[in-house]
């Protein structure tokens, strides 16, 4: 066993284990064991998922960032992970403009006032409409996989049936694997969106969902917009508010400049013991 500190931060509401790995040096396999335990709600420290900021990984960024869902899966990116990964970073002596790598794409991070963060996506994205279990949906793959789907605004405090959608279609045959994010979303005027998200590696509805922002306002925008240049969405989640914006090419349909912003705290620190294989 190995006692080791940690931070819990939230944005909108997404909340999160956060470990500086700089001076413990965990494996990504040591992290992926301990992460269920450290999220667990009723035996750990509860949690949607475990950052962890390590030594930069390569020469053009400034850290790595390590993300693994509650039960330890790789969730590819986490945008409200990132926004809090940032804050911490900053919080220890990283500037207020940061790049740092998921994977192999490297984005940037700006710290603003008031406890706000902006990220910016390295990715092009296209909308394609699909038909899953008979229902309609909108892949937009904003740097993980995700499935946009169209309700009214009432079905989005109907809790139970969102989880029975979301946990069949996550499983789908046409999409597992890896599995997708399921977003219920509705539209509520113009550029304002509702949001709910069914979270793979949660396997529940969260609070909130970064990526899950940025895929719905794509959607959105693919299904009411169409506008050339650049595009912004207020998205409303029930842990808060999002910002998500994009470039459109008309004549490519492709979406890129893709800036997640929102809110990034800091909720409480403490200790823990975690069985390493060191």
């Amino acid at each position: 066993m190995q006692k080791i500190s940690f931070h819990k931060m939230e944005g909108a509401g997404n909340d999160f284990v956060v470990i500086d790995n700089r001076n413990y040096r965990f494996s990504l396999e040591d992290i992926i064991a301990f992460t269920p335990d450290l999220c667990d709600r009723k035996f750990g420290i509860g949690a949607d998922g475990i950052l962890v900021l390590q030594e930069a990984k390569r020469e053009d960024v400034d850290y790595t960032m390590i993300y693994r869902n509650a039960d330890g899966s790789d969730a590819g990116m986490c945008g409200n992970g990132a926004r809090c990964l940032a804050m911490y970073a900053h919080h220890f002596g990283f500037g207020s403009s940061q790049t740092f790598n998921v994977h192999q794409n490297v984005y940037e991070a700006e710290i603003h006032a008031n406890n706000t963060v902006s990220i910016h996506f390295p990715v092009h994205v296209k909308a394609e409409e699909i038909m899953v279990d008979g229902l309609p949906f909108i892949k937009a793959d904003a740097a993980t996989e995700h499935l946009v789907h169209f309700v009214d605004k009432e079905h989005l405090d109907e809790v139970d049936d969102l989880v029975e959608t979301g946990r069949k279609i996550r499983y789908h045959e046409s999409v597992d694997p890896p599995g997708t994010n399921v977003n219920f979303v509705h539209c509520d005027n113009g550029n304002q969106i509702s949001l709910q998200t069914y979270e793979r590696g949660v396997e529940d509805l969260t609070l909130a969902c970064g990526t899950g922002a940025l895929a719905s306002a794509i959607a959105t925008h693919h299904k009411f917009g169409h506008e050339e240049g650049h595009n912004g969405y207020q998205v409303q989640v029930k842990g808060g508010n999002l910002t998500a914006s994009f470039d459109y090419d008309a004549k490519t349909q492709t979406y890129h400049q893709l800036i997640l912003s929102g809110p990034a705290n800091f909720v409480f620190r403490g200790s823990i013991s975690v069985v390493s294989s060191e």
